[in-house]
């Protein structure tokens, strides 16, 4: 969930929770985009709209509500396409998808393709804040409070340390895929940690939940808005301060991540001439605690995106009835 985010944050799937309910939801491959570009992309005319989506399970329930809404209340068919967040910009551009709705902010794309190219165009905020940062359970943070200042992490080297650190203490990060500064944190801050990748977000997940059964301590690179925090409780460690251009350069950050307002963005030739459709993605805006219901009725209850959709349109019309009006 850079850069200071994920290019895929949340970018690789794995046979569990949330990777089992987007194959569900897209049918398709992680990012073969020959194999998953939906024929009806862009097309004059078409009454189908074809959606990116991420691995992630926020990514997921924006996905699915918006998918549910544009079938049974606007009448078109929906395609969804897993892509990682880069290549997704260009399958934009190119008109394979119509629309993305959560990104997390990349900078060279968009000057790329909406300022010079001009074949992609925003659509708005999402409506929710997202924030990566480094994270230890509150359990640990209560027992030991100075942890929560990056300063004191080295203290703690060896409660951290698993036998996948390599000695070190152990920062677990999601897939190698999500773009992350994390290693160059390490370095930079002359940490003694080694950033071990669980591989996704779903494994991710697994780990930290197994961790949090044992009442073991661990840091963590998470995001904010994820259903997780409500099951397993988790406190910021403290970086240096964020300020504007402190990550321009990957290899000598030395900052916390920032807060990022997330967007939707749309295939410009769509969003001229998708009629309703494109109307109501840019009008689709919800908040962290909405995002939040859907995402733990897929990712903990077992729903599949489309149950989970349909119960939250069911409980909120009040909510989504503007956004097809």
């Amino acid at each position: 969930m850079p850069e200071t985010r994920p290019t895929t944050r949340r970018g690789a799937v794995a046979a569990l929770a949330a990777a089992t309910a987007l194959a569900v939801l897209t049918g398709c491959g992680a990012a073969d985009m020959t194999r998953q570009t939906s024929p009806y992309a862009a097309a004059r005319g078409a009454k189908t709209v074809t959606l990116s989506v991420q691995s992630w399970v926020g990514a997921q329930a924006n996905t699915a509500v918006a998918g549910y809404l544009l079938e049974h209340e606007l009448g078109y068919r929906v395609d969804t396409v897993q892509v990682d967040e880069v290549p997704a910009w260009d399958a934009l551009s190119q008109g394979r998808v119509d629309a993305i709705l959560e990104d997390w902010g990349h900078p060279e794309q968009q000057k790329r393709y909406v300022e010079d190219k001009k074949t992609i165009v925003g659509g708005g905020d999402l409506g929710v804040t997202g924030h990566i940062g480094w994270f230890v359970p509150t359990y640990f943070a209560e027992q030991h409070p100075d942890v929560t200042d990056w300063k004191n992490l080295g203290k703690y080297t060896d409660q951290l340390r698993t036998p996948e650190s390599r000695g070190k203490g152990q920062l677990l990060d999601g897939s190698p895929s999500y773009v992350t500064n994390d290693k160059a944190l390490v370095k930079n801050l002359g940490l003694d940690l080694d950033v071990v990748f669980a591989g996704s977000e779903a494994a991710q997940i697994t780990q930290i939940k197994q961790f949090a059964k044992e009442r073991k301590p661990f840091l963590t690179y998470w995001y904010k808005p994820q259903w997780l925090f409500e099951r397993v409780p988790m406190t910021e460690v403290k970086l240096p301060e964020y300020t504007q251009g402190c990550d321009a350069d990957p290899g000598k950050v030395a900052c916390a991540y920032p807060h990022t307002p997330l967007q939707k963005y749309l295939n410009a030739r769509f969003a001229e001439e998708g009629g309703r459709a494109a109307a109501f993605l840019k009008k689709f805006h919800w908040t962290v605690e909405a995002q939040n219901e859907v995402a733990l009725m897929i990712a903990e209850e077992k729903l599949t995106p489309q149950q989970a959709a349909r119960k939250w349109v069911e409980r909120h019309e009040d909510v989504w009835r503007p956004w097809v009006a």
